[in-house]
């Protein structure tokens, strides 16, 4: 029995990650020990098609889009080493090196995937968005602190008000500004009673 579903291209699902989604910096994968210790391959499958299986998820993670394998069992037998018409053969079992991967739409291309890698690639890549969230938060509070800290020595009440300190930080980022010299500080200190006048002119104009 083939395990991999030869529906037609219509039918197939969209793979949810693209060539542009990677783990680069990820030199390791996320393995449920137990879940694989229980599960019906490794416990219904051959031991040679368990180290092929498990050597399918790993050569995965290398590919593009991160995740999927080629359709070609000519190819996939010779990422694995083997020999080709042995590993189609091997396929044909019921509990064969491509258990439960399946094929998907990778933009134009057709390729296989798995859930469990799907799901695993899916947690990490969450990760490593929460990481950068956390990243680009604590470097920006620095960078606030370290523009308080200079409008301080400008006026200390412009220094305490946040409103102030955040917008000349934005038009400090938005103006490409990468060291804040003290004649860019002081731009910015210009532009935001520039944009104080405006807001007040503008209130007015509306009280009217």
């Amino acid at each position: 029995m083939t395990q991999v579903q030869l529906a037609s291209v219509d039918d197939l699902d969209e793979y949810p990650l693209t060539i542009e989604d990677r783990l680069d910096s990820h030199y390791f994968m996320a393995w449920e020990r137990r879940r694989w210790l229980n599960c019906d391959m490794r416990l219904k499958g051959t031991a040679e098609c368990r180290a092929l299986y498990f050597d399918l998820i790993n050569i995965s993670y290398d590919q593009a889009p991160v995740g999927t394998l080629p359709t070609d069992h000519a190819v996939l037998a010779k990422m694995l080493f083997v020999d080709r018409d042995h590993f189609s053969q091997l396929c044909r079992l019921e509990f064969g090196p491509l258990h439960k991967w399946r094929r998907v739409k990778c933009r134009e291309e057709i390729r296989l995937m798995h859930p469990m890698v799907l799901r695993s690639l899916t947690e990490a890549m969450s990760r490593k968005e929460d990481h950068r969230a956390r990243s680009e938060a604590a470097s920006a509070a620095k960078r606030l602190l370290r523009l308080r800290s200079s409008l301080a020595g400008y006026q200390a009440e412009l220094a305490q008000n946040d409103a102030a300190v955040r917008w000349i930080d934005e038009w400090l980022v938005k103006e490409g500004c990468e060291y804040r010299s003290s004649s860019w500080i002081e731009r910015g200190i210009a532009r935001w009673s520039d944009h104080m006048l405006d807001l007040t002119m503008s209130r007015n104009r509306t009280r009217r």
